[in-house]
């Protein structure tokens, strides 16, 4: 992969054996965008050290599981938007499901549902905990971003039995290319219908 890679995982960081650890590990151009308190997300605090890394990175395609795409959807009012390579977007999740599950209150806003100005993938589960298909649907269809149903795969994580996902390092590159495509021809859109497709 020939753009830098920014990883960012969602709640309580992605530790020992999270794909996106791996990810780290298998591209020597990964690099993670780091929190200072990881399990208590702030939605300025962690866009503050997003859009830090974006300037320091102009072009990268960004890798964010979880809680982590909420972050990176913000990105689409943000003043380095134009900065942004491209995203995988992996498992999101509800913001106000995810105060539920974990019996508290984030400090992480609205679910953003603003046009992504970049190329970006939404990788959705049949099962996920945190956010059903169907909203998964409806959010890619607002980001306008092609959805991959993942299947009966649970929050993609590792309690779901992902550890190194190779399938998610293709995914990757076809953003990528999307990308690349994407700055050859900067005044058109791509298409605004979000596709559903299988892995």
């Amino acid at each position: 992969m020939t753009r830098p890679v920014l990883v960012v995982p969602g709640l309580n960081g992605s530790g020992e054996g999270h794909w996106q650890r791996y990810w780290l590990e298998d591209f020597d151009d990964a690099q993670l965008v780091e929190q200072e308190d990881w399990t208590n997300p702030n939605a300025a605090r962690w866009q503050q050290a997003l859009e830090g890394a974006v300037l320091a990175n102009p072009g990268a395609l960004i890798v964010a599981h979880s809680l982590g795409t909420m972050l990176v959807a913000r990105l689409a009012s943000s003043r380095v938007a134009a900065l942004v390579g491209g995203a995988l977007l992996v498992a999101p999740a509800d913001i106000e499901r995810t105060s539920a599950l974990h019996a508290r209150t984030y400090e992480f806003g609205r679910i953003p549902t603003d046009r992504l100005p970049f190329p970006a993938t939404v990788v959705a589960s049949r099962d996920d905990v945190y956010l059903s298909l169907e909203k998964a649907v409806a959010l890619a269809k607002s980001w306008q971003a092609p959805l991959v149903d993942a299947g009966y795969v649970g929050h993609i994580n590792v309690a779901s039995g992902f550890g190194r996902w190779v399938q998610g390092y293709e995914l990757a590159r076809q953003v990528a290319e999307r990308a690349d495509r994407w700055q050859e021809r900067p005044r058109r859109a791509e298409p605004a219908q979000a596709q559903l497709r299988s892995l």
